[in-house]
């Protein structure tokens, strides 16, 4: 027996992208139910055109309320989570009817489904970017989002499984567009550090930077992307430093002393992980004799 399935939009001017998602599951969605964020554009007349439901709600600063609202909508045995800037390939669509035919019994409460990000105009292979898993795939009444931070999982009752063949994310087009969204994003994740009554010091001004660039950069490969991986990874910096003056700021920019000898020591205490990252990408790239020199090197000066 094959179990239908609801697809799941929520979208704020989103007219220009939402036809190229809707395309893509027309075929595979019994349901397809479109949560319009008060939309001024023409995105409710597109979801229409695909017959969609259409549900229009405030825009609110917590997306995923919305996304539940829409979960909370659905009468499919499965719903299936997506954004505009998405789109389902044949392999995934095939995929997801091979678990539409499982006995609910049978099969897992939810699935993560790899996600292929095109940050302009490239695939982006290496970083958090790949494979970059997401729960998007599960059972109705086993899952919701937390509401706790905008870049937060489905959360699913139950056993979750994976899926094979990603789905494609049309992430970034522009610079301009990374910045309206770091916006949103870094202040949402000040406040969730601020919850978590997190103390932050003078050296996180510097830390937060450092270490979210040599992390991405070098410890998860984005060096392989090229120019891509280069810029993503200093944008991601960026966004961590932001989160630091986002949180120095809701605490009113409290004066606090900072000794320029500890500055210092702060740089070379960083100077010393980029040697041991630089080091370790040589050491993954190299072999035989020159490999255990530069095990050596890096034991010895790092």
């Amino acid at each position: 027996m094959k179990h239908t399935l609801t697809v799941v939009i929520s979208a704020y001017n989103e007219e220009k992208k939402l036809g190229t998602c809707l395309s893509s599951v027309a075929n595979l969605a019994d349901e397809i139910i479109v949560i319009d964020n008060s939309s001024p554009d023409g995105t409710a007349k597109t979801a229409k055109s695909f017959k969609a439901t259409v549900y229009k709600r405030e825009n609110f600063d917590m997306l995923n309320i919305n996304k539940n609202y829409g979960f909370e909508k659905a009468t499919g045995d499965w719903i299936l989570n997506l954004d505009t800037d998405e789109e389902i390939t044949e392999e995934l669509k095939t995929e997801i009817q091979g678990i539409l035919d499982l006995e609910l019994t049978y099969a897992k409460k939810g699935y993560w489904i790899p996600r292929k990000n095109i940050i302009f105009g490239k695939w982006i292979q290496h970083g958090f970017w790949w494979p970059d898993k997401q729960l998007r795939l599960f059972q109705r009444n086993f899952g919701k989002f937390p509401c706790k931070h905008v870049s937060e999982y489905i959360s699913v009752d139950g056993e979750t499984g994976e899926l094979n063949h990603p789905y494609i994310h049309h992430n970034y087009d522009s610079i301009t567009q990374y910045l309206l969204k770091l916006e949103r994003y870094t202040t949402n994740e000040s406040d969730v550090l601020r919850e978590t009554k997190y103390q932050y010091s003078w050296f996180d001004a510097i830390r937060f930077l450092l270490s979210d660039f040599l992390k991405v950069y070098f410890a998860q490969e984005a060096y392989k992307d090229g120019l891509h991986g280069l810029v993503l990874s200093l944008l991601q910096a960026f966004y961590s430093f932001i989160v630091f003056t986002k949180l120095w700021e809701k605490e009113d920019f409290p004066q606090k002393p900072v000794a320029f000898d500890s500055v210092l020591e702060e740089l070379k205490r960083g100077r010393k992980e980029f040697s041991y990252w630089i080091l370790t990408s040589k050491i993954n790239a190299s072999r035989g004799f020159y490999k255990l020199i530069l095990k050596i090197q890096r034991r010895l000066f790092v």
